[in-house]
């Protein structure tokens, strides 16, 4: 069994954040994921949740039957500026403590850093994971790591040798349906990407949306200008708006027994919002008997 979230992300423009977890139950959502938003937690800024926002979300908790399950925070950890990776563990230890208060246990985020100095980033995010350990493991809380694209790593096999590296069991890894051709390289062999996270035993979430291979053909299954600008474009598409070999990955974690937490991030459709949430929520059921 595995636990399927829906990341409010699209209702966020209309929604406060309590309201998104009354329109989770509207969708039939058990779970939440809060993915940054300014009035929480905002990429690379300071959480500005204070108690009363803490104690709202707790009793929306309870109203809904909806719980908060995982938080989705986005902080340069990995910055290598010190000055910088510094102020960034400080908006990890206050993010910790906010999730401590709203009892959720997993956490999943990015490695961030600068992938024009990914050496160095990766010395910076190892040196960030020694000095929050501590309250890692006094709130009991675990941390799901994915490579995002502009990140340092920015693919699956360095990624999964990075979080293994650790060496803990609380730091595990997240597969993200709609990197799977950044992860790959243009490859998509989403089973081989899949299989190998969960022998090392680190597989614990999935991220559920679609994207188009950005390698396929000559490249310009999308288009930056100017042609070679250091950017890198995903995209975030409802089940079936792109070419993620769906029923392979759907097979694979079922093969490989998955049942950790699947979240639902389909961003920028916001008038199909509905609609498409709804529809990702009918098939993961579908698939994995949530």
């Amino acid at each position: 069994m595995v636990d399927i979230a829906l990341d409010p992300n699209m209702y966020y423009m209309t929604m406060s954040a309590p309201d998104t977890l009354r329109k989770a139950a509207e969708l039939g959502f058990s779970y939440v994921e809060l993915s940054p938003r300014s009035d929480f937690h905002f990429w690379h800024h300071y959480p500005k949740a204070d108690r009363a926002y803490i104690d709202e979300l707790n009793k929306t908790q309870k109203e809904t039957g909806v719980t908060i399950r995982t938080l989705n925070p986005v902080f340069n950890w990995s910055a290598v500026d010190e000055q910088e990776r510094q102020a960034q563990v400080r908006n990890w230890r206050r993010l910790l403590e906010i999730a401590d208060q709203l009892d959720v246990r997993d956490i999943v985020s990015e490695f961030s850093g600068d992938r024009n100095r990914a050496r160095e980033s990766e010395h910076q995010w190892y040196h960030s994971i020694e000095e929050l350990t501590p309250a890692f493991e006094r709130y009991g809380i675990n941390l799901i790591m994915e490579a995002h694209p502009y990140d340092f790593v920015e693919l699956h096999d360095r990624a999964l040798e990075i979080v293994r590296g650790v060496d803990k069991d609380w730091i595990g890894y997240e597969y993200c349906c709609p990197h799977t051709f950044h992860l790959s390289d243009g490859a998509g062999d989403a089973a081989r990407m899949i299989r190998s996270a969960a022998a090392a035993g680190k597989l614990r979430e999935v991220h559920v949306s679609d994207a188009f291979n950005h390698r396929a053909n000559d490249g310009n299954r999308y288009i930056v200008n100017p042609p070679g600008a250091d950017v890198t474009v995903h995209q975030h598409n409802a089940i079936g708006q792109g070419e993620v070999p769906w029923g392979e990955v759907f097979q694979t974690l079922r093969e490989v027994g998955f049942d950790g937490i699947m979240s639902v991030c389909i961003f920028g459709w916001h008038e199909y919002a509905d609609e498409y949430n709804k529809a990702a929520l009918e098939r993961l059921t579908a698939e994995l008997g949530a």
